[in-house]
């Protein structure tokens, strides 16, 4: 059995196929500055066209789809009330769901005898409770827009769990860890007994850790500084929260790799800064769990910097703790919601 992985992005298309038998990956493909200036790739079916791929010889292709709303909290075959749940949560996601549903499109326009099967980064946090979800806002603003806390990365966080349990020699259902996602994007999550109880992103992936650069948890109130003091439009706060803000905001770069090389104070500051942050989360975790089997580094980062490790594992009540360093595979977590979606 040959099952594809789609990550569909607005000027993107990452694209993996794995025997599964195998579990081997025979294709990795990435088609870059879809629909922009001066590229040959107009469109996303052309950017499924130029795949040194044959359709006739997959048997099922899996998505990445952002954010899943209330309404998904398991990977589901995709037909047409998929395809319209998916387009009205574009609200939710502007920057992702609609591109991931260009490549659903896509992908059924081109090979319309494939099933199709959508992973939702938000379904993983779909166990918790209404105590972690919850804003302390008018609750009508739950109920009539779905404002609440959702959590993202969810595919990471769920390949973490089954490969830190089978490490520690434990049951899944009986795993107690925190995960920490730590790339230019960055979440913590804490797992109980299997499931996940509380995570670091929110509404939004904008929300918690220290990102390269986004900015994580701020007060509220700056955002309204902005607006009515510095004159800044909601578009204008937008941009400088997601992509000018975190580590690129404090010292000029959002990649560690060069910070860690750099001598000057605002270099060593942002990274003093993200570690705290981390370190933070991981104490409100601890107190939710009250047992921690371990602490899971992952993402470019947290598999790729000894540093960050240290500095954070660097406290007495942590240095306690089993820590574990897990590459994180979600493209083969989505195969393997994939498989069980197939198995139903």
């Amino acid at each position: 059995m040959k099952i594809a992985v789609i990550n569909s992005g607005s000027s993107s298309l990452k694209f993996k196929l794995f025997d599964v038998q195998r579990m081997q990956l025979l294709l990795d493909e990435t088609v870059d500055h879809i629909g922009e200036q001066n590229s040959s790739v107009h469109n996303h079916h052309e950017a499924i066209e130029s795949l040194h791929v044959n359709f006739n010889e997959i048997d099922a292709v899996g998505h990445r789809v952002v954010h899943g709303g209330e309404r998904f909290v398991d990977s589901v075959f995709i037909d047409d009330a998929v395809i319209e749940a998916i387009a009205d949560l574009i609200p939710l996601a502007p920057l992702h769901n609609g591109a991931n549903l260009e490549g659903i499109k896509v992908v059924r326009q081109y090979a319309p005898n494939i099933p199709q099967i959508a992973v939702f980064d938000t379904a993983f946090h779909a166990t918790l409770k209404k105590e972690a979800f919850l804003y302390a806002l008018p609750y009508e603003m739950y109920e009539k827009y779905q404002i609440r806390r959702y959590g993202f990365h969810g595919t990471s966080h769920a390949y973490l769990l089954q490969k830190a349990a089978a490490m520690l020699g434990k049951n899944v259902q009986d795993t107690n860890i925190i995960t920490l996602h730590l790339g230019n994007g960055a979440s913590a999550c804490a797992i109980k007994k299997g499931k996940s109880i509380d995570t670091s992103m929110g509404f939004t992936p904008l929300e918690g850790l220290v990102m390269g650069t986004r900015c994580g948890d701020i007060d509220p109130a700056i955002v309204l500084y902005m607006q009515k003091v510095l004159h800044v439009s909601a578009t204008e706060a937008d941009e400088i929260l997601n992509k000018k803000s975190g580590l690129l905001g404090l010292c000029g770069d959002n990649d560690v790799r060069n910070i860690e090389q750099r001598s000057d104070e605002s270099g060593k500051l942002a990274l003093d800064i993200m570690l705290r942050r981390i370190q933070k989360y991981i104490g409100a975790y601890m107190v939710l769990l009250e047992d921690v089997d371990a602490i899971v580094f992952s993402g470019g980062i947290g598999e790729n910097s000894q540093r960050v490790r240290e500095a954070v594992m660097n406290n007495k009540i942590l240095k306690k703790i089993k820590s574990l360093v897990i590459k994180t595979d979600e493209e083969l977590q989505i195969v393997n919601e994939c498989l069980e979606v197939l198995k139903r």
